[in-house]
């Protein structure tokens, strides 16, 4: 069925004349402002006092690059980073020669454990909340900036699914290619705002934001059975899971799972 097969072949961003609006970050732009819009309104739900915004976008923002960073060097690619510690953060390889690279290499788990990390350093400086607490609501805005980082890996056709062998499915015409393959970009994206419409129903609908611990536990089994389930249609991202039955996003996904199915079932005090 030839129409279920669609051509992908967008340009590399919007060209505003003096500089190219890239796509993807465009879409990082996009997440963290929906984030702030979003931390915002639960703020003034909880009465807390809106000036705590702007440290939290901050605290965000570096937890997520940073620790997106520094997950893609240790999960995926330390044989080479071991040796080039110096180009972990720089945008360029130095070696066999200067090369400018920009910041490529991100990975989701490391951008979750450096979300923790930040927040509990927030909740202990800023907001002088339990950590539980404060994760229990920054997951909701976390759940959705998720959707739209995948669609920038849409439109930057990469971390792409594998052939269908079918007419179903895209065709990634950027890297040369004339077959047709599982979007899975996409797929993410789409659980991705189930994931975030489901906390956002919890949050404001129902009493389980007093549970502490129990939404970001929903959020921890939800998005990261998501990613675990989707990975199966994906290429392998690094040579070496080739010959993984599992891949790395799968074997990182199941402690994630398995904490969340703690969080979500543990006894605990309901607080306000």
């Amino acid at each position: 069925m030839p129409f279920l097969k669609f051509v992908w072949e967008p340009s590399t961003g919007l060209d505003l004349g003096i500089i190219t609006l890239h796509y993807y970050s465009l879409m990082f732009v996009v997440a963290f402002g929906l984030g702030w819009w979003l931390m915002k309104k639960i703020y003034q739900r909880e009465g807390l006092s809106l000036d705590k915004l702007d440290s939290i976008f901050i605290y965000t923002i570096i937890a997520t690059l940073v620790g997106a960073r520094l997950g893609h060097v240790f999960f995926y690619d330390w044989d080479y980073f071991q040796h080039h510690i110096s180009e972990i953060f720089l945008p360029f390889k130095l070696a066999p020669e200067f090369e400018f690279t920009g910041f490529r290499g991100l990975a989701s788990h490391g951008a979750a454990i450096g979300i923790i990390v930040a927040m509990y350093i927030y909740s202990k400086k800023v907001v002088k909340k339990p950590l539980l607490w404060m994760l229990d609501r920054v997951v909701i805005p976390v759940a959705c900036g998720a959707i739209f980082i995948r669609i920038g890996n849409f439109f930057n056709s990469e971390i792409i699914g594998k052939p269908t062998g079918s007419d179903y499915g895209v065709v990634f015409a950027n890297l040369g290619e004339d077959f047709a393959r599982y979007p899975t970009q996409l797929y993410e994206s789409t659980g991705y705002l189930i994931v975030f419409l489901f906390l956002w129903y919890l949050y404001w609908k129902t009493e389980k934001r007093h549970k502490e611990g129990y939404l970001f536990g929903v959020f921890l089994v939800l998005l990261w059975t998501v990613r675990f389930f989707v990975e199966f249609l994906k290429e392998a991202q690094v040579d070496f899971e080739e010959s993984m039955s599992l891949n790395m996003g799968q074997l990182l996904s199941i402690p994630f799972i398995l904490l969340g199915l703690y969080l979500m079932f543990r006894k605990t005090k309901q607080t306000v």
